[in-house]
C-alpha cells in the first residue's frame, strides 16, 4: 500500500498518530522530567548521578510488575469500546483500582529493605547511602503513581489520549522547577540533594492521580460508563483481568529486571563504567519512552480492532505503528552517533576537575552501541504492544524470561566470575538480548495465534448505541 493510502486508511498512519502522538508527547514529558532530574543531580555531584540510576531502576523494577498489570486495564477498556460494551468500561476500571490500592501499600513497605538491597550492589559507600535515600522515597510514592496509571486508561483505552498528554505536561511543568529548587536549595526550599529529587518526583506522581479522579468520576461518565455504580469487586472480571494481566506484568518485570541486573553488574566493573552507562541510559530514555507511547498506541488500536472482531485491522494497525516507531528511532540513532559528546557533556558536574573526561570517552563508545540497540528495540517494543493488545501475554512473558536469563543474567555472571571487566562484553550481551526479543515477537505476530484469543468473552451481548 502506498504511503498516501496508508495515511488515510482505517488503522493507518493518521489514526496511529491521532492516538499515539499525544502518548508520545506524554512520554516525552516524562522523559524530560527524568532527564532534567539526572542533569540537576549530575550538576550537583557525580555521586548523586551515579546513585540515581541504580536506585530509580531498582524502584521501577519492583513497580514494573504492578504497573504492567495495572496498565492492562487499558486493553480491556479498548476491547469493550471496540465491541460497543460501554457499560462495562467502569467495571474494568474499578478492577484495576482494586488491584492498584494494595499494590501501592506493598511497594511502600519495600523502603524497609533498602539497606540490605543496595549492599548487594557493592557500590561505593557514599553512592550506597544516596541510593537508599532515593529508593525509599520513590517506593513510598508508588501508590499514587499506580492509581494514576490505572485511571489514565479510562481515556487512553477509548482512544482519547489528549487528556493524558495534557495532564502529563502539567505534571512536568510543576515537577521540573520543584526538582531544581529542592535539589539545590533555591528560595524558601532547603537543599536536599537527591532526597529533593525524590520528593519532587512523588509530587509529580500524585498530581495526575488527583486530576484524573476529578475528570472521571462525574455524573456524565456514570450515565455511559458506570464509573460510580460499578465500584464493587467483580470476581469473574477480576479473574479474567488477572489471567491476562499478570503475565503482562511479569513480562514487564522481567524486562526491567534484566536491565537492572545489567546496571548493577556494571557497577562492579568500576565507577567510570557505572557513571558512563548511567548517563547513556538516561540519554537512551529520549528514544525509549516516546516509543513506549507508540507501544501503548499499538495495544489500544489492536484492542479496539479485536473487540470489533477484525484481526486483519489489528495487524494493519500494528504495522502502521511500527513504521512510525522505526522512523523516530532512526532519527534518534543518528543523533546518538553524530552528537555523543554534546549529549554526554550534559551530565558534567559543575564541580568537575577532570574526573568526567574518562566517563565522556567511554560514553562516546557506548553511544554507538546504543544507536544499534535503539533500532532493534523499536521492533520488539511495537510487536509486543500488538501481542498484548490481543491478549497473547503468556507468550511474551515466557520469551522475556528465557531471553533475560540466557542473554543477560547468565553471561554477565560468567564474565564477572572470569574477571573479564571490559565494557564491551556486557553491551554485546544487551544487543543480543534485544535481538532475540525482536525476532521472537515479530515471528509470533506474523504467525497469528493471537487472532483467536477471546479476551473479553463473547457470551455477553454487546450493547449498541
Amino acid at each position: 500500500m502506498s504511503l498516501k493510502k496508508r495515511w488515510s486508511a482505517r488503522a493507518g498512519y493518521r489514526e496511529a498518530l491521532q492516538i499515539g502522538l499525544p502518548l508520545v508527547i506524554s512520554m516525552i514529558s516524562n522523559t524530560v522530567m527524568t532527564f532534567t532530574d539526572r542533569i540537576f543531580l549530575g550538576n550537583y555531584s557525580l555521586e548523586s548521578l551515579a546513585a540515581s540510576v541504580p536506585a530509580s531502576i531498582a524502584a521501577f523494577l519492583f513497580l514494573s510488575f504492578f504497573m504492567g498489570v495495572s496498565e492492562y486495564v487499558n486493553v480491556f477498556i479498548a476491547q469493550y469500546t471496540g465491541s460497543c460494551r460501554h457499560h462495562d468500561v467502569g467495571r474494568a476500571l474499578w478492577q484495576g483500582i482494586w488491584f492498584a490500592i494494595p499494590s501501592g501499600i506493598f511497594l511502600a513497605l519495600l523502603c524497609l529493605v533498602a539497606d540490605p538491597l543496595f549492599r548487594l550492589g557493592g557500590h561505593p559507600a557514599e553512592v550506597q547511602r544516596l541510593e537508599v535515600i532515593y529508593f525509599q522515597i520513590l517506593t513510598v510514592g508508588s501508590g499514587p503513581f499506580l492509581l494514576g496509571v490505572c485511571l489514565s486508561n479510562f481515556f487512553a483505552g477509548r482512544g482519547l489520549t489528549k487528556p493524558v498528554m495534557l495532564i502529563s505536561i502539567c505534571s512536568v511543568i510543576i515537577n521540573i522547577p520543584l526538582d531544581y529548587c529542592l535539589i539545590n536549595g533555591v528560595g524558601p526550599f532547603p537543599e536536599l540533594g537527591i532526597a529533593g529529587a525524590g520528593i519532587a518526583t512523588v509530587v509529580g506522581f500524585t498530581l495526575p492521580m488527583v486530576v484524573y479522579s476529578v475528570l472521571i468520576f462525574t455524573r456524565e461518565n456514570e450515565k455511559q460508563f458506570r464509573v460510580l455504580s460499578a465500584w464493587r469487586f467483580d470476581r469473574d472480571l477480576f479473574g479474567r483481568f488477572l489471567y491476562y494481566g499478570l503475565p503482562g506484568g511479569v513480562e514487564f518485570f522481567l524486562d526491567i529486571f534484566a536491565i537492572s541486573f545489567f546496571v548493577f553488574m556494571i557497577g562492579r566493573f568500576g565507577p567510570v563504567e557505572l557513571a558512563s552507562t548511567n548517563a547513556v541510559f538516561s540519554i537512551y530514555n529520549l528514544a525509549f519512552l516516546p516509543t513506549l507511547g507508540l507501544h501503548v498506541a499499538a495495544s489500544i488500536m489492536v484492542g479496539q480492532a479485536m473487540g470489533d472482531r477484525q484481526p486483519d485491522r489489528a495487524a494493519f494497525a500494528t504495522h502502521s505503528v511500527l513504521h512510525l516507531a522505526m522512523g523516530y528511532m532512526g532519527v534518534m540513532a543518528l543523533l546518538f552517533v553524530c552528537f555523543p559528546d554534546m549529549l554526554m557533556n550534559l551530565f558534567r558536574s559543575r564541580n568537575d576537575v577532570g574526573d568526567f573526561d574518562a566517563v565522556l570517552r567511554m560514553g562516546v563508545v557506548l553511544m554507538r552501541y546504543c544507536a544499534v540497540f535503539t533500532l532493534i528495540d523499536a521492533v520488539a517494543i511495537v510487536y509486543v504492544g500488538g501481542l498484548k493488545g490481543a491478549g497473547d501475554t503468556r507468550y511474551t512473558m515466557l520469551v522475556m524470561g528465557c531471553a533475560s536469563l540466557a542473554c543477560i543474567v547468565g553471561p554477565l555472571i560468567v564474565l564477572h566470575h572470569l574477571g573479564l571487566t571490559s565494557i564491551h562484553g556486557p553491551w554485546i550481551c544487551l544487543l543480543l538480548y534485544v535481538m532475540v526479543l525482536a525476532t521472537a515477537f515479530a515471528v509470533r505476530f506474523r504467525k497469528g495465534p493471537w487472532r483467536r484469543i477471546d479476551l473479553i468473552g463473547r457470551n455477553a451481548k454487546p450493547e449498541r448505541g
